[in-house]
Order: structure tokens, then sequence, then C-alpha cells
């Protein structure tokens, strides 16, 4: 298997690259995260993009996504979206993660952005953006806070 993202990250604090996040989705989530098969396609200092792609097995009749499947997303961008912002690994637990569905997903993969909006000492604030990949319309809206353990 590689080198632990943890000593990856705790080695420097600037070398967070997409190979570093897509390794962080296969080892730091617990399985049925990782069967989201959620893609990075894009990061910068405190944002991450992740793809959430069309997946039968988590839509409901229409092939609607479920909500369960898009706020586990949004949950698991801003971790990443922390990660890049300060530059390691560290212990943390989501605090509040406030979700608005604005409206159905059907049929198409979710571009999940993930935004530190005020990272502290103790607690990151951030939003998450999710759009419908094919028409970029907003479908979810979500706001969240994390303690930093």
């Amino acid at each position: 298997m590689g080198e632990p993202v943890s000593a990856i990250f705790a080695a420097t604090t600037t070398t967070t690259t997409t190979a570093t996040l897509e390794q962080a989705l296969r080892e730091w989530f617990a399985p049925w995260v990782q069967a989201l098969e959620l893609r990075v396609e894009g990061f910068e200092d405190g944002a991450v993009t992740l793809r959430l792609p069309m997946n039968p097995t988590l839509s409901r009749i229409g092939g609607l996504v479920c909500g369960q499947a898009l706020m586990a997303a949004a949950d698991t961008a801003m971790v990443l979206a922390i990660v890049t912002r300060l530059g390691n690994q560290r212990p943390m637990t989501t605090v509040q993660l406030n979700t608005s569905f604005l409206k159905p997903l059907a049929n198409q993969d979710a571009l999940v952005t993930a935004r530190v909006i005020r990272a502290g000492k103790n607690l990151v604030f951030g939003e998450i953006d999710i759009v419908a990949a094919t028409d970029g319309k907003s479908v979810c809206r979500a706001s969240t806070t994390y303690a930093l353990l």
C-alpha cells in the first residue's frame, strides 16, 4: 500500500496534491463512504471539489440520488477542504451539518464543492454547494462546523 497519508501530510504543510487527497479518500474514511466512489476534481487552499458519480445503488425510484449520499459526500468534501487549509491530517469531528435540499438530483453525477469560511484554533466553519454535473444547477447547500481535536 504506499506511505500512510498521515505521514505524507505530517512531513510538510505544503504537499497537498490531488494524489494525496485521493489517497486520503481511500484510507481515512469508512468502507461505506469509500463505496460512494468520490473523486477529486480540483482543490485550492481551503476548498475542494469532489465528483459523486451517478450510481443506481445511491438512488431511489426515478434515479433520484438519496439525500443521505449527498450529505455524506458533503461531509467528506469538507474534511478534505480543511486538510488543504491546515496542511495536515488532524483529528476532527463534525459538530454541525445543516443541509438544505433545493431540487432533486436525478440520473447524473454531482459536483460537491466545500469551502472553509473560517478556521480557528478549535473550530472550523464551512459551506458546501452541490450542483448537478451536467446542467450546473444547485441541488443542495450545507453549512458545517467541525471541532479540531
